[in-house]
């Protein structure tokens, strides 16, 4: 990893794809479990950065009277996941190397130097995503509902229960699978990938995608366990995040490990 008194460092070659099994994700899934009994307060810390941003996000929309923007960031909340998670990925790639004597500043370190690697730039791809994804779902709802809904939705929900609020729902919801599933792609193993390796933001995620179709089965099952394990997470006021978030952060680094050749 370089810095500004270093040069960079040699480019990596793409490491090869590996076949996958389904039991893969029940061992990324102990292994993340592990990592976070091991190093339980970093995991806390990121979550609850997560959680704390959350709430926060919620009180501003209560606030300014715009809380029926609730609903699509909910869906598309945890689309930022992958990249706040990228502390964890450092905490399992120090523990598989044997390293448990560190400090929580060295973490911290190590992901002040992503900014002079490729993760920036994947973040804001992760970030746009995200915005582009709200916009389209103020687009939907003001389709359906039009604009008095978006005026009258804060002081009676009733709007969502009529034919049209019935339709914006299952059609957001269909619309929202869908980035799900294209950032998904792109961001299954490229994040830890980056981290790992010296190869830039693209070829990360191609990689990712490649990883993706050779592994279809075994990645969508693993894109529906992360899907189900956030939406427990998120109902309980998105308290179920601070044991969920690292759980997962932690098994996607073990899910890298499982789907690329480690080897240059």
């Amino acid at each position: 990893m370089s810095d500004l008194t270093t040069p960079p460092a040699a480019p990596s070659k793409v490491p090869a794809l590996r076949h996958m099994a389904l039991g893969d994700i029940a061992y990324a899934l102990r292994a993340g479990f592990g990592d976070f009994r091991r190093k339980p307060m970093m995991g806390l810390f990121f979550a609850h950065v997560y959680v704390a941003g959350g709430w926060l996000l919620y009180v501003f929309l209560f606030i300014t009277g715009q809380i029926w923007w609730a609903i699509p960031i909910t869906l598309g909340f945890p689309l930022m996941g992958p990249f706040l998670a990228v502390g964890l990925y450092e905490v399992s790639r120090r523990l598989e190397a044997g390293q448990t004597q560190w400090r929580r500043r060295d973490i911290f370190g190590v992901i002040w130097r992503q900014r002079l690697r490729q993760l920036p730039s994947m973040a804001w791809v992760i970030i746009v995503y995200f915005l582009f994804w709200s916009f389209f779902a103020h687009m939907l709802f003001a389709l359906f509902l039009g604009p008095s809904a978006l005026m009258n939705v804060t002081s009676s929900y009733g709007y969502l229960l009529e034919r049209e609020g019935v339709l914006m729902l299952l059609m957001g919801t269909g619309f929202g699978a869908v980035f799900a599933i294209v950032l998904f792609c792109l961001t299954a193993v490229s994040l830890p990938l980056l981290l790992d390796k010296e190869l830039d933001f693209v070829t990360a995620m191609l990689t990712s995608i490649a990883v993706v179709r050779r592994n279809p089965l075994v990645m969508l099952a693993w894109a529906a366990t992360i899907a189900g394990l956030m939406a427990l997470a998120l109902l309980p006021g998105l308290l179920g995040l601070f044991l969920v978030l690292p759980v997962l952060g932690h098994a996607t680094w073990h899910i890298y490990r499982r789907a690329l050749d480690p080897l240059d």
